[in-house]
């Protein structure tokens, strides 16, 4: 169980990188210039970060996660868990909304300013610390 538990910690943060890089992307594309360089440039890394490292990684941290429950590391019947859970649904939405931006920047359809990226970037930072206190902490 301890090779599962650390591969679930490696996905977590492979994950928890990629979610707080791509909005920074989303920052910086949202003023390039439609069709140039840098735009297309954007384009490109934010797939391949979405497909290659997001994507990958938060399967394996839902994989690995379950794997651990199942294993009795935790139980269901423990509160804590049960925030956590809710909090992983809400970075998995998070992670929908990103993968939707990443699309509609690849089709130059993005309507939002550079400020929304800067705020919703905060978004995965406050999930991951409350994820992480309800983990190590287990308040209830």
């Amino acid at each position: 169980m301890q090779w599962v538990k650390a591969l679930h910690i490696i996905s977590v943060i492979a994950w928890m990188a990629g979610m707080l890089y791509l909005p920074r992307l989303f920052v910086y594309h949202s003023v390039a210039e439609i069709g140039s360089a840098q735009s297309e440039t954007f384009k490109v890394m934010e797939r391949r970060l979405l497909k290659a490292i997001i994507n990958p990684a938060m399967i394996a941290t839902y994989i690995f996660g379950i794997w651990l429950v199942v294993g009795g590391y935790a139980s269901l019947s423990d509160g804590w868990l049960h925030a956590k859970i809710a909090l992983v649904l809400l970075l998995t939405a998070c992670h929908g909304i990103l993968a939707k931006h990443t699309r509609l920047f690849a089709e130059d359809r993005n309507t939002k300013p550079q400020k929304f990226f800067r705020i919703i970037n905060e978004v995965p930072t406050v999930l991951m610390i409350l994820i992480v206190i309800l983990v190590v902490v287990k308040p209830f």
